[in-house]
């Protein structure tokens, strides 16, 4: 490691040198048996896929591993909110079928806006297997196309909604592969020099993995294997058919704040993004976790610990298409007619969002159900989010407008003469992970609203089924109990599509004819082979390698993967129907 004592450094950080040694087949899940019970239920009929089939595990119990197909994940029926009427299965009508995608995260790993350097403090700055996001993001779109329907009620999927985070680092060209792999059409993974890769992974620092280089770094300590042509080959043009369903897309703090955290507007950064300095290693271990703190906290102290470095930048081509777009221009990319694709125009977006800057909109996910498509990012920045007070009150209009039925916020029951329909709201953020109160920059004025209180709303709404989301990279499904049993909904959490476990999820909802509805969820994987030779150098293999180097990461959560009862789960909810 250039200038640095790479053993100080890691122990100063925590990280040492066994990888994933200890990772677990699955991870500890979300389940509290306090809360309800998992009961075991027979499989559907169509299986193949999906994570009922098979799914990846290692081989071996410890060090670096690979990956092979083990045996898929069961179907539990979870009764938290409704006990399951018996002959459900032969009563049920399918309402709706769709797929959720999330956390893909489409990266320039080559940026000169990153901060890889941080990785022992903030994991997410640097993965391995960072410059074949492209291929795994193909290969997932694959998957989809590939299975066309639920595997319960063989109903042709009606939607894929994308929960944000779909862009790694808000680049215009990451935004352009993010469409062509949803839309169809080529992707050439590279920026800067068209000739050579020109990032962190063959600087020579042992702080990152050298894949194409013998330098004993910490990953290769780890069990890393060198593979000589990898990068050269990641860079290569690849083809996405596009997806073969329309799509909606949510915005995430990826796709609205510099690398997810830091506000916008800050010259240095804006430009440093079109620039020919990239900075790859800092000067201390001590250096590197100021800076960790600074991106959470203070971008100002930030900007201070970056001109303080003394060890020199790496110099770079610089590209014009990693200028960084702004939330008003994401939109306008979505609502141009050639990135249509599937549809439909706009994914979601209305036509005049772009000029309005208003992210969130409703859209019909089949006959009778609605879904809310959210915008939970603060523009002032940091990870975390939370709701305009104007997008809080329109989300309440939204549900009475569909609610014949519905609770005051003192309890009472107010009936009304609508035309019920069924809900399903999507945001990048989880209920817990929107606590950022920080002033709209554009709304100063405008209170911000918290999680706990979209939560309360929720509550007063018995068509409200479920609220999906993202950013924690993690399986998790959650009760949220109500007053009444009609007035609980299931919160419904998905793993990213960059870290390990790679996963996105089936969604299928049935009336049981009973006075319940069930959601279906079913797990499933890229569609990529779950071990290749380390020369195959396919964008198949190396969507393969993708997720075996995910796996294999030294900053491997196992806890990302979740329990049974957050994999393929039946989950069931009394109506006031």
């Amino acid at each position: 490691m250039n200038d640095m004592n790479r053993r100080k450094f890691l122990g100063a950080a925590g990280v040492g040198a066994l990888g994933v040694a200890g990772l677990p087949l699955l991870g500890n899940g979300s389940w509290n048996p306090l809360i309800g019970r998992a009961l075991a239920a027979p499989l559907p009929s169509s299986i193949a896929g999906t994570t009922l089939e098979s799914v990846a595990v290692p081989l071996g119990s410890s060090g670096y591993r690979r990956l092979t197909a083990g045996q898929g994940w069961p179907l539990v029926v979870r009764n938290d909110l409704a006990d399951p009427e018996a002959g459900r299965e032969d009563r049920r009508t399918a309402l709706a079928s769709l797929v959720q995608l999330t956390d893909v995260h489409v990266l320039d790993a080559q940026s000169p806006v990153r901060f890889e350097y941080v990785h022992p403090f903030q994991p997410s700055a640097y993965r391995p297997q960072e410059t074949m996001t492209a291929q795994g993001l193909i290969s997932l779109v694959n998957r989809v196309n590939s299975l066309r329907m639920g595997p319960h009620t063989q109903r042709e999927f009606d939607a894929v909604v994308t929960t944000g985070d779909n862009t790694d680092n808000k680049e215009f060209i990451e935004l352009d592969w993010f469409l062509a792999a949803l839309n169809g059409g080529d992707i050439t993974p590279n920026s800067g020099d068209p000739a050579q890769y020109e990032g962190v992974q063959n600087s020579g620092a042992d702080l990152y993995w050298n894949p194409e280089s013998s330098i004993q770094d910490i990953y290769k300590q780890a069990g890393f294997p060198e593979i000589p042509g990898l990068l050269g080959a990641a860079l290569q043009p690849v083809v996405s058919p596009g997806l073969n369903t329309k799509w909606y897309c949510v915005f995430g703090n990826h796709d609205d704040a510099v690398q997810g955290t830091l506000p916008n507007g800050i010259s240095f950064f804006e430009n440093m993004y079109t620039g020919s300095k990239k900075f790859e290693v800092p000067d201390s271990a001590n250096q590197s976790a100021q800076m960790s703190s600074a991106m959470s906290s203070d971008p100002t102290d930030l900007l201070n610990l970056l001109s303080a470095i003394t060890t020199r930048p790496r110099t770079v081509t610089p590209d014009e298409r990693r200028t960084p777009f702004t939330p008003r221009e994401f939109i306008a990319a979505h609502l141009d007619p050639a990135n249509t694709g599937p549809g439909p125009v706009g994914h979601g977006f209305a036509p005049d969002a772009a000029e309005s800057g208003i992210g969130y909109y409703t859209f019909e996910i089949a006959p009778g159900v609605i879904g809310i498509s959210m915008d939970s990012t603060n523009r002032a920045g940091f990870v975390d989010g939370s709701l305009g007070e104007e997008q809080f009150e329109w989300i309440e209009q939204t549900l009475l407008a569909g609610s014949s039925k519905y609770y005051e916020t003192d309890g009472s029951l107010v009936t009304q003469d609508r035309t019920d329909t069924y809900f399903v709201l999507f945001s990048h953020h989880t209920s817990t992970s929107m606590a950022n109160t920080r002033p709209d920059p554009e709304r100063p004025q405008e209170p911000r609203i918290k999680g706990a209180q979209l939560v309360d709303l929720l509550h007063r709404f018995p068509n409200v089924l479920a609220w999906v989301n993202g950013h924690t990279h993690e399986n998790r499904i959650t009760p949220q109990v109500g007053q009444t049993p009609e007035q609980s909904f299931w919160e419904i959490n998905t793993a990213s599509h960059i870290d390990f476990p790679q996963q996105g999820r089936i969604i299928e909802i049935v009336d049981n004819e009973d006075g319940t509805v069930s959601l279906l969820t079913t797990l499933f994987e890229a569609d990529s082979p779950y071990q290749v030779d380390y020369d195959d150098f396919s964008p198949t293999g190396l969507a393969s390698l993708y997720r075996e180097f995910s796996f294999n990461d030294i900053h491997a959560d196992p806890a990302l993967l979740g329990g049974s009862p957050d994999h393929n789960v039946e989950l069931v909810l009394r109506t006031m129907r």
